[in-house]
């Protein structure tokens, strides 16, 4: 299944769960773009406390559908201050699509790999509640290096 329609279905069944679930009857958070588009600012920044500051203290990130990549502040830290060391690193968003707390980011990133720098398309599927991201799923596509001049 291309990745857009993964991710389409995967905010279908979320918007669908949070409905049955109730979640929708409080209060809307306070909008989700724009603490998504912060937490990617910090990232591109490579500011670990800008960019934590924009995640719950729980927060989990997932490689689509299931597997837990990082539970936690604590973890998160971990994961991405290591990335943040990376020279080049940088995303720029190709498309977004928000509906109520959930914010879906087709994002294009700049990588320093082990085998050399290239790029890595992903899906990052964000889901904001109480003005923090609380869960985010990633679906990566192949990275592909740069072959140079």
């Amino acid at each position: 299944m291309n990745t857009w329609k993964s991710a389409i279905k995967i905010l279908t069944s979320l918007v669908t769960l949070s409905m049955a679930t109730g979640a929708n009857a409080a209060a809307p958070n306070p909008d989700p773009e724009a603490i998504v588009q912060a937490q990617l600012d910090a990232y591109n920044a490579k500011n670990i406390d800008a960019f934590l500051a924009t995640y719950a203290k729980d927060a989990q990130i997932f490689e689509h559908p299931a597997s837990l990549l990082a539970a936690g502040t604590a973890q998160l830290r971990e994961r991405y201050a290591a990335r943040f060391k990376e020279p080049n690193l940088h995303a720029v968003i190709v498309r977004r699509m928000v509906m109520g707390d959930i914010v879906i980011d087709h994002e294009r990133v700049t990588r320093s790999f082990p085998e050399g720098p290239g790029l890595l398309d992903v899906v990052a599927i964000y889901e904001v509640r109480d003005g923090k991201i609380a869960k985010v799923w990633l679906i990566t596509g192949p990275k592909t290096l740069d072959t140079g001049p």
